[in-house]
């Protein structure tokens, strides 16, 4: 098994990527090709000791920015890091592609360069949020698909039904659908006919959840359209960096207040690993024809390498097969 990484994607690129390389090579003992500049490449990498018959670096000339308009990039920067990473995959020379560059550019990537899985109509970004149990819920879809059809969403489900259950563990999801209102009948004319379809369908569906009880843990998946989903994604990313900010400062305003986070310093620092997008990894992207994982934007090497881990357990779940399983079930049924 190979994974690819995108060596000049995200915000700490190259460091963050190489060192999350190294970790992963040491933890995993996983075989990696690197795309971008050999060179700079080579010089961070001789910072570390690691097995060097595990890496191969593939040497690009361009980079995709992330002022860089996506499709135009995809299509005009053939030899970017980004790009000859996708393709890696796309010639079955790795197993899946982490990066944490232009997110909209991995996405036209994952379909001009990837491609879809045949009978899919969309694919979905698919990110974690951290939930009060202290487990993860995934949005579905996280910005991909601002304008989507009751196909789409029954879709995301499907394919975040069988990702929970081969990558992330979990025996039977529970599958909800994003809503106003908890009530069967709430919502748009989307929600309420997703809703007839996602509840005929052979998956754990609970019906609908409202945004407030997203972080509760009261589901395992919540289903939505992309303009949806990534407002949900934005405002929980906000709200945990704001919590956070707002007990610095408190504990910080006042002597007891120090004091008081001194007692509690192994608390506060639990809450805040929980709290962090690095323990998560990245988002797959679901529905093109091969393992594409995005990384944040910031990612550190902690989150490249969990995202790392999250390319390999898709490969080794086989979760493309069983993906194109559903696609071609949901096809008979359609036909009967």
């Amino acid at each position: 098994m190979k994974i690819a990484i995108d060596g000049m994607g995200g915000d700490n690129a190259p460091k963050s990527n190489v060192e999350g390389v190294v970790s992963a090579i040491k933890e995993y003992n996983i075989d990696i090709i690197i795309t971008g500049d050999k060179d700079v490449l080579e010089r961070e990498f001789a910072n570390y000791e690691f097995d060097r018959s595990k890496l191969e670096i593939v040497h690009t000339t361009e980079i995709i920015e992330n002022e860089d308009k996506p499709v135009k990039a995809i299509r005009s920067k053939k030899d970017s890091s980004m790009v000859v990473a996708l393709r890696l995959v796309k010639e079955g020379k790795a197993d899946a592609v982490v990066s944490a560059g232009n997110t909209g550019a991995l996405l036209a990537g994952g379909l001009f360069v990837v491609g879809r899985i045949k009978g899919i109509d969309r694919p979905c970004l698919c990110p974690a949020i951290p939930n009060v149990k202290r487990g993860m819920t995934i949005i579905a879809d996280g910005g991909a698909n601002a304008d989507c059809k009751p196909r789409n969403l029954v879709e995301f489900a499907a394919m975040t039904n069988i990702y929970s259950k081969k990558v992330l563990g979990i025996e039977n999801p529970r599958i909800s659908l994003a809503n106003v209102g908890a009530e069967e009948g709430k919502g748009n004319d989307l929600m309420k006919k997703s809703y007839e379809e996602l509840k005929n369908m052979d998956i754990n569906f609970i019906g609908n959840l409202e945004a407030r009880d997203v972080i509760n843990a009261k589901t395992d998946v919540i289903v939505c359209d992309g303009f949806t989903g990534n407002i949900l994604l934005k405002s929980a990313e906000g709200v945990a960096m704001s919590v956070m900010g707002l007990l610095k400062e408190t504990f910080l305003s006042s002597t007891k207040g120090k004091i008081g986070a001194m007692l509690l310093k192994d608390d506060l620092r639990k809450l805040k690993s929980f709290m962090d997008y690095a323990e998560y990894g990245g988002a797959p992207l679901l529905g093109v024809n091969g393992g594409v994982i995005k990384a944040h934007g910031s990612s550190n090497s902690k989150a490249i390498k969990n995202a790392i881990n999250q390319g390999i357990k898709f490969a080794k779940g086989n979760v493309l097969e069983e993906i194109e399983d559903f696609v071609q079930s949901f096809k008979e049924d359609n036909e009967e």
